[in-house]
């Protein structure tokens, strides 16, 4: 059985998204295609963890992706605290395909801070890795 979306959903230009199916656990590019981090959870606006949404009222907005350190929680329950999780603004997302891109560089997110601090303090340190191969 195929979903049922709203008539409105293209003439208001907004576009229907199931989060598990085109968000979650989806690949993060930025504008360069380098790849930031995973989708591992959203902040959406005006709804309280369980709240469910009152038929006729408007759908709730995706504010940011968050990544971070989630596979625990997932596998044993419960949420990661607030401050272990990386905030990508919304507005930040250019477009969700396969992969999601972003409009801003990466070396500008807290949630490349890991793939930075590996490349300058052990990746860098190898002897040639500061430059293409030959």
């Amino acid at each position: 059985m195929s979903p049922t979306y709203p008539p409105d959903r293209e003439a208001a230009g907004r576009r229907l998204l199931d989060a598990h199916l085109h968000l979650l656990d989806r690949q993060v590019l930025d504008t360069d295609s380098v790849p930031v981090t995973a989708v591992s959870d959203l902040e959406i606006s005006d709804l309280d963890s369980g709240e469910e949404i009152p038929r006729g009222t408007a759908p709730p907005r995706i504010e940011a992706l968050l990544s971070g350190p989630v596979f625990a929680t997932r596998a044993f329950g419960g949420r990661p605290p607030a401050s272990r999780l990386h905030r990508i603004a919304w507005s930040d997302v250019s477009s969700v395909d396969v992969v999601l891109r972003l409009r801003v560089r990466s070396d500008s997110l807290e949630a490349s801070w890991g793939e930075r601090w590996v490349r300058d303090r052990i990746i860098g340190r190898i002897p040639g890795a500061r430059h293409d191969p030959e």
